[in-house]
């Protein structure tokens, strides 16, 4: 068998079919995509492994296509890759929005399948990610969380553009795909820390990762904080709240904090003249009332 997706080419000597007809067994299919994984990983730096096997997943499954996410704690959530910029854009929403599969997938710590959020359950349960979807021309959306046992540090996320659910082989193939996928998350994590200590220079690892990836959110939280006299994930909640009314991200609203060109103001701040200001040369946005 071979697959070619995002010039990725997967192959196994393991047929998805026996010849005379019918799935294979389950140990043969498991071995198949463990061939496959293997392939797409192999002689990369510990670093690109997880994007290799997120393409690899793509080939394996009728998916569009998938993009890996890391959670660094309550607030923070990083892209760590993504296939295409659907997938991009589609992980970016979902931490706009602080809602959506994947948000729900590492805080629960359990799969979450939404097979079709054109209709109920899956448009009623989150209505406002559900539109953002369908506005990229996404119908369905599947999201593994990453880890060992209720301990969560990120998702596999899969994504099609046509509504429809995963079979229970397909998830069964997703699942193995995920588990490869924090294996190499948690070896390049221990790997970077192993360096560390021997005083060396290392891949970063999955919360550097994290953190780097939103680190001007990270840093315009800590001035809104100080604005509105807020605890992080309140200052969060208004940032997100100011993106999704003016139809931007959270990352764009951040850059914009840290410009000065948007200041947040507290209620007590409200009518004071110092609430009117704007950053000379400005883009003419006004402060949050």
């Amino acid at each position: 068998m071979r697959a070619v997706t995002g010039g990725v080419t997967v192959r196994s000597d393991v047929p998805d079919e026996r010849p005379g007809g019918g799935e294979p067994s389950e140990p043969e299919e498991r071995l198949r995509v463990s061939q496959a994984l293997a392939a797409a990983a192999k002689g990369l730096d510990p670093g690109g492994v997880p994007e290799a096997l997120c393409r690899a997943c793509v080939a394996l499954l009728p998916v569009s296509d998938a993009s890996v996410s890391i959670s660094g704690g309550a607030i923070v959530q990083a892209t760590w890759c993504a296939g295409d910029p659907t997938a991009a854009r589609l992980a970016e929403a979902q931490y706009t929005l602080g809602d959506g599969p994947c948000r729900s997938a590492v805080r629960q710590a359990t799969t979450v399948l939404a097979a079709d959020l054109t209709t109920a359950p899956d448009s009623g349960r989150r209505p406002v990610f559900a539109h953002e979807a369908i506005t990229l021309g996404v119908r369905a959306v599947f999201s593994l969380p990453l880890g060992v046992g209720a301990a969560a540090v990120g998702t596999l996320d899969l994504y099609r553009h046509t509504p429809g659910g995963l079979s229970a082989r397909d998830l069964r193939i997703a699942l193995w795909t995920r588990d490869a996928v924090t294996f190499a998350l948690m070896e390049l994590h221990a790997g970077s820390r192993a360096a560390e200590r021997a005083g060396e220079e290392g891949v970063a690892s999955w919360l550097e990762a994290s953190e780097a990836g939103h680190g001007e959110v990270y840093q315009a939280v800590g001035m809104v904080m100080v604005q509105l006299d807020l605890d992080p994930e309140q200052a969060l909640d208004r940032m997100r709240a100011r993106a999704f009314t003016q139809g931007r991200t959270v990352t764009e609203v951040a850059r914009d904090v840290l410009a000065r060109r948007l200041r947040f103001a507290s209620e007590r701040d409200v009518g004071s003249e110092g609430t009117r200001r704007r950053d000379a040369g400005g883009d003419g946005r006004e402060d949050d009332r």
